[in-house]
């Protein structure tokens, strides 16, 4: 049922734009909230938002009036904004050759009419849109076209101010994320957990998408630090982290829980079997054996354990203790394998 708007030619250096006010993912600011409830009264619309449109999701800054869920690109009308990097006004979607399908046309909210502009954070780099829409059809004047247009400019003036400050904080969050940081394999360690995962996990939730968990554990680790020494133990961590470095998405967080453990955090999966597709592809990784030390060719496979929130729980202590159940599991299973728990 998508859309299949085609992508803008620099759909490489827009995203660069977009992770630069997401760094969490996007939070809301009184200044956004204001903005967009000053456009909501303005236009007597049901609803007025400021949409961010990263490679795969419509997510919400703000919204003003009825309050949507974010949801995929491929439905979302903004992506036709992003396209084209013009304004898009469609007076009645029930009437549009492609909309009128959409399941927010022909079920709740039953949406009619729609109205987006480009937010251009710089020069020829639209992150998002600007948008109202009503329940019924209705158009708008050239005036009120070039209005909706100053909104989104307000919106990118906030959006760069938020930018700066968190470019300011990049020196203490430096600081933090050396402290955050396992030196051996480059991943996070623990304490990124409460700072990083909980952010993202809360993010996920808000929006009502998954967050997916796994736990990795290499069967057999042990006895390789004990016959050929711990220098070659590292040596296969280190190989290791590049292994899940180079099948993960830019965008999972990677943690070494310690030893020759593992947790990976998957933010917004599409659904859960994509927690399972990750974990197959890290299995036949980890089957490929591993040069220790230059003349010895060691094995070190995975025994993986999954779970995906809300269904496992909707905090991070209740997720972590779904997936170390499924990581049990999978031991006792035999090993060399993933097992996906819910409780």
């Amino acid at each position: 049922m998508g859309l299949n708007v085609p992508a803008p030619d620099n759909e490489a250096e827009r995203l660069l734009a977009v992770r630069s006010i997401m760094p969490f993912g996007v939070e809301p600011t009184p200044e956004l909230s204001a903005l967009t409830e000053l456009a909501q009264n303005v236009f007597s619309t049901l609803r007025a938002a400021i949409h961010i449109i990263d490679e795969d999701w419509m997510h919400i800054a703000y919204q003003a009036g009825m309050q949507l869920s974010a949801c995929s690109r491929d439905i979302s009308i903004c992506s036709r904004v992003i396209s084209t990097q013009k304004a898009v006004i469609i007076p009645d979607l029930a009437l549009h050759p492609d909309l009128k399908v959409m399941p927010y046309v022909q079920g709740g909210p039953r949406l009619r009419f729609y109205a987006g502009v480009p937010i251009e954070l710089d020069t020829g780099l639209v992150v998002g849109a600007f948008c109202i829409v009503d329940t019924f059809p209705r158009d708008l004047s050239p005036n009120e076209i070039e209005s909706l247009h100053r909104f989104a400019v307000l919106a990118a003036a906030l959006l760069r101010l938020q930018r700066a400050n968190f470019t300011m904080s990049l020196a203490e969050q430096d600081l933090k994320t050396a402290a955050m940081t396992d030196p051996l394999t480059g991943f996070f360690n623990r304490k990124a957990l409460d700072h990083l995962v909980t952010l993202q996990l809360n993010a996920a939730l808000r929006d009502d998408q998954f967050f997916g968990a796994l736990y990795l554990d290499m069967d057999g680790f042990k006895s390789i630090n004990d016959t050929l020494g711990h220098s070659a133990g590292d040596t296969v961590l280190q190989e290791a982290a590049m292994r899940i470095r180079e099948t993960v998405r830019a965008e999972d967080v990677v943690i070494r829980v310690g030893g020759d453990e593992f947790a990976i955090f998957i933010p917004r999966p599409v659904g859960p079997e994509k927690l399972g597709e990750l974990a197959d592809r890290l299995l036949v990784a980890f089957r490929e054996p591993f040069d220790a030390d230059g003349e010895h060719l060691v094995h070190a496979r995975l025994s993986i354990g999954g779970a995906i929130a809300p269904e496992a729980g909707r905090d991070l202590g209740t997720l972590l203790r779904t997936v170390d159940k499924a990581l049990y599991q999978a031991k006792a299973e035999g090993r060399d394998r993933f097992v996906c728990r819910t409780n």
